[in-house]
């Protein structure tokens, strides 16, 4: 589920950089063609270089948004991927901590928890809730299937969104 969450967000990511990539050639291709009917006579010099500078100005823009878009890509990936080895290693950490590290860290990780009829019922906070729903599905699943090989769709991954060519 966690995984699925990560994909779904970095495909809106990678869309919107493929817009702006249409949206910059879309200028490109405008310059080369209006510098055509520059040399052909049918506008001003004066009419190119102000377009030329306003297209270009705004290309550079949208180079900016790319840049941006890409970081955030990157950012949310490796902040997905140290949830995750955190989440690996929490009970250690957790047995290696003073008191106080030890609130600090389940104060991170839980939220308005309560204890109801002698049992504890935890309320964790994003995004441990999803890896909390992620591990019962994982283990409700686990307990009925009959593969010796512990590997589950829920945790197989899809298509990678940065496919290489073979070779």
């Amino acid at each position: 589920m966690l995984c699925r969450k990560l994909r779904r967000t970095v495909v809106p990511h990678n869309d919107m950089v493929s817009t702006f990539q249409n949206q910059y050639q879309k200028l490109q291709d405008r310059i080369d063609a209006m510098y055509i009917d520059k040399l052909d006579v049918k506008i001003s010099e004066d009419l190119f270089s102000r377009k030329r500078e306003e297209w270009s100005t705004e290309q550079a823009n949208i180079l900016r948004k790319i840049d941006q878009h890409q970081g955030a890509n990157r950012s949310y990936l490796e902040e997905g991927t140290r949830l995750l080895e955190l989440a690996q290693v929490a009970v250690t950490l957790y047995e290696k901590q003073d008191t106080e590290e030890k609130r600090d860290l389940l104060n991170s990780v839980f939220s308005n928890s309560t204890w109801k009829n002698g049992k504890l019922i935890p309320a964790y906070r994003t995004p441990f809730d999803l890896l909390a729903l992620t591990n019962t599905a994982y283990q409700k699943e686990k307990a009925v299937s009959t593969k010796k090989d512990g590997l589950f769709e829920i945790w197989l991954p899809g298509q990678d969104s940065n496919l290489r060519p073979s070779g």
